[in-house]
């Protein structure tokens, strides 16, 4: 009888009701719920749904106290499924780099190739990045809060909307901060169509969400072959720090458009793209730890991402405006240079949108579609910019 009561006891003490009463139990409850938020904007609102809804169950399943789904057991030993995804491909870099090969193979540079000088409005909407960098080395001077180069370079990155950039950058210089960045990142690029618009609207007068561009010339095959080269090609010469990312990029846009390699292409955009975004997003929800997670620094991160989203943004669109006064003979719609933040094809599409509700006429998607994808390589270069300059930096510190 005996027995059977300290067996009794002993599964209590390993029940999920001991663990949430335990101190610092609460947090766990917390981020569980923080969990179930995520899965209702993924499900009911749509909002990035192959990402949101990954992360929300990485997110609940490693705050279930004694599960160690996320972590080592201290009994056994034994790693939990996420924690081995977490070694494996965040914390190598490798799941962001699949991602960007995948991104490649999706991907068509024609709008950007057509008219270079739209990558003028992807470089501009990087300003977020180094906003956002300065913004979070201020905040350290609050209590509470202490943001190194290296955690303030990771926020930064956000601004460039792009998740998978954004877990790179994070994982090479800030990995404890790898929960709230992911978060932040992709909870701003499922935002899209909410930030955005107002920005365009304040930034832009009716005549000049009016404008209309001339068509895009045709791009040859050969142009669409030549790109991914060049850019390898350039990116080895000047920053090899980004050519992990830019590399991916263009070899998955490379086996796309070369046309002989049909096989593999289709394998990136769509079996290896899958598989790479469930791994990752559990992997990043898994970093959502209450004991990580809940303080005021994350408040901070999700302040300055807003901050480094809606720079980005401003930016991109002031440049067009300008680019349109300085060759009023080529017009160029402000709208686009939104697209520059990346969020590929999300920020294309609402740059047409607004464009529509002041013409409905104006198709411009096409036309935001090459600062979208110079975006995407505006983006890596940065990443490649600060994981390159950062740590020598804080050497030299």
């Amino acid at each position: 009888m005996e027995a059977i009561i300290e067996g009794a006891k002993s599964l209590w003490n390993t029940t999920g009701i001991v663990g949430f009463m335990q101190n610092g139990g609460w947090g766990n409850a917390l981020m569980i719920l923080v969990g179930f938020v995520l899965l209702y904007l993924a499900i009911k609102k749509g909002f990035e749904p192959l990402l949101l809804i990954p992360i929300g169950m990485g997110c609940i399943l490693s705050n279930i106290p004694f599960a160690y789904i996320a972590s080592v057991d201290p009994t056994s030993g034994d790693a939990g499924f996420i924690k081995i995804l977490y070694d494996a491909g965040i914390e190598s870099g490798l799941f962001p780099v699949l991602i960007f090969m995948g991104v490649g193979a999706m991907t068509d540079f024609g709008p950007l190739i057509a008219n270079p000088k739209t990558l003028l409005l992807g470089a501009a909407a990087q300003l977020g990045i180094f906003t956002a960098l300065i913004g979070a080395l201020l905040l350290s001077f609050l209590p509470g809060i202490n943001f190194t180069l290296p955690v303030a370079a990771s926020i930064g990155i956000i601004g460039g909307a792009d998740g998978p950039t954004a877990i790179y950058v994070t994982s090479r210089l800030a990995p404890d901060y790898l929960g709230s960045i992911a978060v932040a990142a992709y909870s701003y690029m499922a935002l899209v169509p909410i930030i955005q618009p107002p920005i365009m609207k304040l930034l832009t007068t009716e005549n000049e969400r009016k404008i209309k561009m001339q068509q895009l010339r045709p791009v040859s095959k050969l142009e669409k072959i030549i790109f991914p080269i060049m850019v390898i090609t350039v990116c080895a010469v000047l920053l090899p720090s980004a050519c992990p990312l830019i590399g991916a990029l263009m070899f998955g846009n490379l086996a796309k458009e070369c046309g002989v390699i049909g096989r593999l292409s289709d394998t990136m955009q769509n079996a290896l793209m899958n598989t790479v975004t469930i791994f990752l997003g559990l992997s990043v929800g898994s970093k959502m730890a209450a004991d990580k997670f809940l303080n005021l620094e994350t408040l901070g991160i999700l302040l300055l991402g807003m901050v480094a989203f809606g720079v980005g943004t401003a930016g991109g669109v002031l440049l067009g405006k300008l680019m349109n006064k300085l060759d009023p003979k080529h017009p160029t719609n402000p709208l686009i240079g939104s697209a520059g933040v990346s969020a590929v094809p999300m920020a294309a599409r609402v740059s047409s949108k607004v464009g529509q509700e002041a013409d409905p006429q104006n198709f411009l998607l096409m036309h935001a579609m090459g600062p979208n994808v110079s975006g995407v390589i505006g983006s890596a270069v940065a990443a490649g910019v600060l994981i390159s300059v950062v740590p020598t930096m804080m050497a030299a510190l």
